[in-house]
């Protein structure tokens, strides 16, 4: 079970990832670090450089998020694991997409939290 402090903790960084993504997704690229690894789609990137290019390059212009609260878990590694289930409504079209995404949070040397893992999907059955 998550402590108050992990579900907070997970809490301000969804809602700081996909503000960020909307706003300008480029700006990502600050939480990744050389030994993160994302599946987009079934695409995998590794290391924050990979990373930065694949989120930049999506063939979408604008973009808005709409999560629930994240379900939150420690690691046995001192990380945390974060699921969030959303929609998202690409370049102003009328139908969202649901969404998943997985995070493993890990602290780098200095303390800071980073996206170790990142997996997202489009939900569509």
């Amino acid at each position: 079970m998550a402590s108050p402090e992990l579900v907070e903790l997970a809490t301000q960084f969804v809602t700081h990832y996909y503000t960020q993504f909307d706003a300008d997704r480029k700006t990502l690229v600050g939480l990744y670090r050389d030994a993160s690894v994302m599946t987009f789609q079934e695409q995998p990137s590794a290391g924050a450089a990979a990373i930065g290019q694949k989120l930049e390059q999506l063939p979408f212009q604008k973009v808005v998020h709409k999560f629930t609260p994240p379900d939150v878990q420690p690691t046995s590694n001192g990380g945390v694991l974060i699921a969030v289930l959303g929609q998202l409504v690409v370049d102003d079209g009328e139908t969202p997409l649901n969404f998943s995404q997985i995070f493993i949070l890990a602290k780098d040397q200095a303390g800071s939290w980073y996206v170790q893992n990142d997996i997202f999907k489009l939900v569509v059955f």
